[in-house]
């Protein structure tokens, strides 16, 4: 099989090697000066047909070889004819391993005739991958192009082979933390985000940087991660991992300075894949989240404004739990002046009932606290919460209603609490809308056996922290249980039915789930369930 040939007319780079200014490591700059110095005079068939790509059928002679010849060899194709030139005599063979795309274990072999210092020849030696030439793959690249430049989303084309040496040197030196090496040699994430180049850009990603050209954006990855040094270091770290992809929300400073908020998505290439190919998408969120911060403080907003609506409704129960302790306070102020009054006072007694004073006082500073805390305005708070607790401190507010209404509550709290992550205001909310339905569901109608509220707590096998409240009213008609959880949805006079529409998006908040199904003996069962949290053992 007739090997791809060469004849390559090198009398220009003459004044280089006779000045020997040829250095021994050419670098990158020295390639392309070299390459463009050379003009192919000839080359056979298959030579044509192997690298027809890069230059227009039958216009290949005359070019030079930094036009025509693939660009992941072209050092190694320097460096031989830069080692031929420095041979004394001039005969002989230069032979590299070389990389390509589209040949196996190739190799090139570039000489010269003893009596011509003009001429070159070279030859390259493999076999077609799949039997795919240049041709073929600049199509395929062509195409390829094509179509990133008009995704609809800002794609930026990466070349990280410079940090593949430095992954190797790491994990050879037994390095498995990367974000703690890094803080031990921050000048690392620096080198990266300078070594790591953009060689590719679409439209989207100049309209993204509000630019009209790519230049600016073909640059190292340094303006990427201007905003977010910690980004580039998860970026990192996933490359070094071993990921496939990467995706975060960050920042990003466009060319005007205006910062905007994106999703950044990272696909890293492995071997034997092209290792200069890293895609990075972005995706501007800057509105989304707005919107999305918007949402969360209108849903905070109404969830605040259906507390108060609550509290509204509880008025009389609540006056009932601050007059309770302001009414033992009098009764022991009023005994301690009479004991004042004596001649001789009994200190014990007034000691006693000074004490008596204090805990009342402070009874009713909590429960003014814990209402203080229903109707506040604030951002919700997650902590590690007593779920037995918190329905303890619900039933505070609704305990007066209820025996008003003539209802026997029943609890049966779990031995062990159980905990949940959570806000205790919202949750608590929650627990008072579920009690205060139940309590006016019982309302009207007879109720065999009296009027009964049971409240249970319980942890799943799954460790889910379960509230449970069941009533014996009249239960839910079949015909709303689909619109149970809708906004302003209610089945009472007058009701503004928010309740449960809000209790269904608190306990969603807690990635848990509400359900309400109707009781075989009679009234309604509403089950909420919230992911538990483990105690860590001692």
């Amino acid at each position: 099989m007739e090997l791809p040939c060469f004849r390559i007319d090198i009398s220009a780079l003459r004044p280089l090697f006779e000045a020997a200014q040829l250095e021994q490591s050419i670098g990158l700059d020295g390639t392309v000066s070299l390459l463009s110095g050379t003009r192919v005079v000839d080359l056979n068939e298959a030579a044509v047909h192997l690298i027809v790509p890069y230059s227009a059928r039958g216009g290949i002679a005359g070019q030079s070889l930094a036009e025509v010849w693939p660009p992941e060899s072209q050092p190694e194709l320097a460096d031989a004819i830069a080692a031929l030139a420095r041979r004394k005599p001039a005969a002989g063979r230069e032979v590299r391993e070389v990389r390509s795309l589209v040949l196996d274990r190739p190799s090139l072999s570039v000489w010269r005739d003893e009596g011509d210092r003009d001429e070159v020849f070279f030859s390259v030696s493999g076999q077609l991958k799949q039997n795919r030439t240049y041709y073929q793959l600049w199509t395929s690249e062509a195409r390829f192009r094509r179509l990133i430049h008009h995704l609809p989303f800002a794609l930026l084309q990466v070349d990280a082979t410079a940090m593949e040496p430095i992954w190797s040197r790491l994990r050879t030196e037994g390095v498995t933390d990367l974000f703690a090496y890094l803080d031990a040699h921050p000048e690392l994430v620096a080198f990266s985000c300078e070594a790591v180049r953009v060689t590719d850009a679409n439209h989207y990603a100049m309209s993204l940087f509000g630019l009209d050209d790519p230049a600016p954006l073909l640059t190292s990855v340094e303006y990427l991660f201007s905003q977010a040094q910690d980004t580039a270091r998860r970026v990192m770290n996933a490359h070094f991992k071993g990921k496939r992809s990467y995706t975060e929300i960050t920042r990003i400073a466009r060319h005007d300075g205006e910062l905007r908020d994106v999703r950044i998505s990272v696909t890293y290439p492995t071997a034997p894949e092209l290792l200069d190919i890293t895609m990075i998408s972005l995706e501007d969120v800057t509105a989304r989240l707005q919107t999305e911060a918007q949402l969360r403080q209108i849903q905070a907003d109404f969830t605040h404004a259906a507390r108060i609506y609550t509290l509204g409704e509880l008025t009389t129960s609540i006056a009932h739990e601050v007059n309770q302790p302001l009414a033992a306070i009098v009764t022991n102020a009023d005994a301690s002046l009479r004991w004042l009054g004596r001649g001789a006072p009994d200190l014990s007694k007034i000691q006693h009932l000074t004490s008596r004073i204090a805990a009342n006082a402070r009874r009713a500073g909590d429960i003014i606290q814990r209402i203080r805390g229903m109707a506040a305005k604030r951002r919700p708070e997650r902590t590690v919460v007593d779920l037995n607790a918190i329905v303890e401190e619900a039933l505070l507010f609704v305990r007066h209603d209820i025996e008003n209404r003539s209802i026997a509550l029943s609890m049966t709290l779990a031995k062990v609490s159980p905990r949940v992550l959570g806000d205790r205001v919202e949750l608590q909310q929650v627990l008072v809308n579920l009690l205060l339905n139940a309590a006016q569901a019982l309302e009207t109608g007879e109720h065999l056996g009296g009027r009964h509220i049971i409240v249970v707590t319980r942890t799943n096998q799954d460790g889910t922290a379960v509230v449970v409240i069941c009533d014996n009213g009249p239960g839910i008609a079949p015909e709303h249980f689909e619109r149970i959880f809708d906004g302003f949805f209610s089945t009472k006079d007058g009701g503004m039915g928010i309740g449960l529409s809000i209790c269904e998006s608190i306990i969603s908040a807690h990635q848990g789930r509400i359900e309400i199904s109707n009781r075989a003996d009679g009234g309604a069962k509403v089950e909420v369930t919230i992911p538990g949290v483990q105690d860590r053992p001692g």
